[in-house]
């Protein structure tokens, strides 16, 4: 198993990328801190970590710092240690559009969560791996982080530029204390995070006809690549922009 004998902690585990990677790292021996806001979709979460599994539920808010120093603290005293931070938690608001359009109050929350979250996660997350000898931190951005988006969503792609950028810098500062830091970049997802965002199937199409391979892609391919990320197989990976997105990156024009 890839993970045994490590302790994960992965944050926005109530549902898609979080939830699916909460399920893989336990099946493959990890012990893990699932971390959400959604209390049942918590519970939801630890009802599906397949049996002989370890896993516990923190309910915390991300954009808080003693919600986040409870999360780490509730790993350590749990399991012991810490060796993987997935900082996963992540909101794209619906009123999220160009710059004359967005509410500052949408764009304050979006920060708050997906760039403040990754921050404090990190700010009392390394000090515990620093604790356990090193380990892999990883950080959800975005393909948003180096594109801009057809459909507009100012306050969210400035928020995960903003991911990758910490993740880099992190990545420098800690490579030679074991520590490795990562940053996913999902292509579009058929997540509900994203399908209440993109709510019409004009604004659907729109984004896949961006998409090479012609498909939104799933939480669960999301899930393997951080699974790889978190592992020792990923041992000379750090300060990367992992682009899982079907191609959308790579597109110079729009496939037929």
């Amino acid at each position: 198993m890839r993970l045994d004998g490590k302790v994960a902690l992965i944050t926005g585990a109530a549902s898609g990328i979080g939830r699916e990677s909460a399920i893989l790292f336990a099946r493959e021996g990890a012990r893990v801190v699932c971390v959400d806001l959604d209390a049942k979709g918590l519970d939801a979460t630890l009802g599906l970590i397949p049996e002989g599994g370890e896993a516990i539920a923190v309910a915390a808010d991300v954009a808080h710092a003693a919600d986040c120093q409870r999360m780490v603290t509730a790993a350590e005293k749990h399991f012991g240690a810490l060796h993987v931070l997935f900082n996963n938690a992540g909101i794209m608001d619906s009123r999220d559009d160009d710059a004359v359009t967005t509410e500052e109050a949408v764009f304050d929350r979006t920060f708050a969560v997906n760039v403040k979250g990754v921050f404090l996660g990190c700010k009392f997350g390394i000090p515990a791996l620093r604790r356990s000898g090193g380990g892999s931190i990883i950080n959800t951005a975005s393909f948003v982080a180096v594109l801009g988006a057809a459909t507009p969503q100012l306050a969210y792609t400035a928020s995960k530029g903003a991911v990758l950028a910490l993740s880099r810098e992190l990545a420098v500062i800690h490579a030679r204390e074991g520590i490795r830091v990562n940053a996913l970049c999902p292509g579009p997802l058929r997540t509900e995070l994203l399908m209440k965002f993109l709510n019409t199937e004009e604004k659907r199409q729109r984004r896949l006809r961006h998409v090479p391979m012609g498909r939104f892609g799933e939480a669960a391919e999301m899930a393997r690549a951080a699974l790889w990320l978190a592992s020792d197989d990923s041992s000379f990976t750090t300060g990367s922009t992992f682009m899982v997105d079907g191609g959308i990156t790579a597109a110079y024009v729009t496939p037929e």
